[in-house]
């Protein structure tokens, strides 16, 4: 439908009112999509940039897998008999019996790619290719302007669920530079054959995606004719925590400990929980060692340097890089030189530019950061509008970017917009008390 208006210039179409439009199509919006597909009550529509979901593409490396167990799906924590499970992806596929010969939680990462992409085809109230631009709030409904194929158009919602996942994290220091040998680990696949035929390159980062980068281009060495640098701020290459009470920690009970605490008390342990969910898999740094060890063996020296405690302070240079860096412990810099340069300095959520005009209506601490209740709502009325997945990190602790707690999390958002426990909410499933006795 084209609308005109008074001013003689075309206006964009709009759509009817729904209950709800999702911005973005990650996991987490997506795994909504999936458990309101059977409400027949709750109407929402999904918007998405891209042509299609697509889930950290540049990591896709071949013989990767999850760090969380399959059952970290769509649907299945909150309803296991979802038609959109990863058990039934793999029945639908064929896959079932080898994946169960296979004996193992963790799926590979480009099949998890392959998963979302198939729950995405059976769900018919995505729409691809419609960048949203800008949100208003009009006759008190939120309108949700986007650019697409076909035009500009505009939606109608009551509420809206912000999934637009966390942008690429560059350190300052690296901010100036240009050059086709400089990547984000989000892009690194794209870049891999440029690196490879640089004479060093050097990874930047303490995480999974740095090791995991750093176990590829180490697994070429010999045969690449490369210097390869692996610089690290952490002290040590921390595995991740994975022991089953500490894993007790992604628990509903934890969300209410945590969300209780002071915000300054909740900031410093958020910087203390990195090991939770920022650190490496054991077995891959103990695979990077075997390499390591094999390479020596058979090339007497391996061309690779490893320096923890470091960080990267300067960054200059157009094509060959140089890197200053700053060793904590002894608080002495050194110079690094290299040809290829990556990035795996993670991610960090910024309140996307469409918010603009409605940011009076939204919630926000005193460091400018949103601010959600408890049920992931932030906007000011408290009427549950506007929610938020994987914005929460400060006010709900490390499990808001867990993809195990996030059919968790679309149980609560979704009972409030219906104001009915749709999908059944634990409440406690620790052994452990993380609070005093009350």
């Amino acid at each position: 439908m084209t609308v005109h208006s008074s001013s003689g210039r075309t206006a964009p179409g709009r759509a009817g009112l729904r209950d709800f439009i999702g911005i973005g199509l990650g996991p987490f919006n997506l795994g909504l999509a999936a458990l309101t597909a059977p409400i027949d009550d709750l109407d929402g529509l999904f918007l998405e940039r891209k042509p299609n979901v697509d889930w950290h593409p540049g990591m896709l490396i071949e013989g990767t897998t999850m760090q969380v167990p399959f059952m970290a799906d769509l649907a299945t924590l909150a309803d296991p008999t979802s038609e959109y499970s990863f058990l039934n992806y793999l029945k639908e596929n064929g896959r079932i019996y080898p994946f169960y010969i296979r004996e193992s939680f963790f799926q590979l990462r480009t099949e998890f790619q392959d998963y979302l992409r198939w729950a995405a085809a059976k769900l018919d109230n995505l729409a691809f290719e419609r960048e949203v631009t800008e949100v208003t709030w009009e006759d008190g409904v939120y309108a949700v302007r986007s650019e697409g194929p076909g035009g500009e158009r505009i939606d109608l919602a009551k509420r809206l669920v912000l999934g637009t996942g966390t942008p690429p994290w560059i350190p300052p220091a690296c901010r100036e530079l240009e050059s086709d040998t400089v990547c984000h680990a989000s892009s690194y696949l794209e870049h891999r054959e440029r690196l490879r035929a640089c004479k060093s390159i050097t990874v930047v980062g303490s995480g999974q995606s740095a090791a995991e980068i750093y176990r590829d281009l180490l697994g070429g060495i010999d045969t690449g004719g490369y210097e390869l640098n692996w610089v690290t701020r952490s002290p040590r290459f921390f595995p991740l925590e994975y022991t089953k009470l500490t894993l007790e920690m992604t628990s509903p009970e934890y969300v209410d400990y945590f969300h209780g605490l002071p915000a300054a008390k909740r900031d410093e342990l958020n910087h203390a929980h990195k090991g939770l969910y920022k650190g490496i898999n054991a077995e891959l740094i103990n695979d990077i060692y075997d390499v390591l060890y094999e390479k020596k063996f058979t090339m007497g020296t391996v061309p690779t340097r490893l320096f923890t405690n470091c960080t990267v302070e300067k960054a200059t240079g157009c094509g060959s890089v140089r890197l200053g860096v700053r060793q904590h412990e002894q608080d002495r810099s050194f110079d690094l030189a290299t040809e290829g340069l990556v990035l795996a300095t993670g991610y960090s959520y910024r309140v996307p530019g469409f918010l603009d005009p409605v940011r009076d209506r939204l919630r926000f601490d005193a460091t400018g950061r949103l601010e959600p209740r408890r049920d992931y709502s932030v906007d000011k009325a408290g009427a549950g509008e506007v929610f938020v997945q994987n914005a929460e990190l400060a006010t709900h602790g490390f499990t808001a970017p867990d993809l195990g707690m996030a059919a968790y999390r679309n149980s609560w958002i979704i009972r409030s917009m219906t104001g009915r426990e749709v999908y059944p909410i634990e409440q406690r499933i620790g052994f452990q008390e993380f609070g005093s006795p009350s």
